[in-house]
């Protein structure tokens, strides 16, 4: 009895588990962005706004008691905290906006460009940079690697077949060469399908499938645990085909 409620509880648990931890850990991933501007610009913004405030009251009024000045400073920090502690953060939305319409011009990108060549060419940062920046690429960049179709393709031997994602026809050099008509494909790793292999093949060596391509990322970070309904076939028990035994081998081979 304990161990049957032990595993229905564990079977419920974990059900209610994977329906509810998308949506917290989507709260949570939106909450935390907003908290880190908030506190990386925010916060500077806010601090550096009171004091030109509170110089700004000083030299207009002309105190020039200390005392009566780093009063001043302190209240007027209070006062902005209070009343004004949302400027720091629309101020940091509004200047992100900027720097991205700034990346967009032929200024921008060739700056940027320089910038992110120099990070790279840092010892410590090089190791870091490009996958963290591979990453929020893959999330946040408004141009993502557009893909036609979902395929299937014998990768990486015959007999073995991997989802892939075709991307593009090939290269000309290389349809020249072979004389064929060359389909690019990204076959993406599990569980994480934001790396893999980029392959070309020939189109009469893919097979299209009839699936999206968010199923198809969905297939591949779950190990193939999640299938597309429609593509579901009967299950297929695992484990050693049943052989007969000597005896029966001999029964069936020698009539009495």
């Amino acid at each position: 009895m304990a161990m049957g409620f032990w595993d229905d509880f564990k079977r419920f648990f974990f059900r209610g588990l994977a329906a509810l931890l998308p949506t917290v850990l989507t709260v949570a991933i939106i909450i935390w962005l907003f908290s880190l501007i908030q506190t990386h610009f925010g916060e500077f913004i806010n601090k550096w706004s009171a004091e030109l405030t509170a110089r700004f009251y000083v030299w207009i009024h002309g105190i020039t008691d200390a005392k009566e000045v780093n009063q001043l400073h302190l209240n007027v920090s209070v006062w902005w905290d209070k009343w004004f502690f949302w400027f720091g953060f629309f101020l940091a939305i509004t200047g992100l906006y900027v720097f991205g319409r700034f990346l967009t011009s032929f200024l921008g990108r060739l700056v940027w460009r320089i910038t992110e060549r120099t990070l790279i060419q840092v010892p410590v940062i090089k190791q870091i940079y490009p996958s963290v920046k591979q990453v929020t690429d893959f999330l946040l960049a408004e141009r993502k690697m557009e893909y036609s179709k979902v395929v299937a393709v014998e990768y990486p031997r015959k007999g073995i077949w991997s989802i892939g994602l075709a991307t593009s026809s090939g290269m000309r050099t290389l349809d020249e060469a072979l004389q064929g008509d060359l389909v690019t494909v990204f076959v993406p790793s599990s569980p994480m399908p934001i790396t893999g292999y980029t392959i070309t093949v020939s189109r009469s060596e893919i097979i299209d499938l009839p699936i999206s391509i968010d199923e198809a990322l969905r297939f591949t970070i779950s190990g193939g645990v999640i299938q597309p309904l429609h593509e579901r076939t009967d299950e297929i028990p695992f484990g050693p085909k049943k052989t007969h035994t000597l005896t029966e081998t001999r029964d069936k081979e020698i009539p009495k």
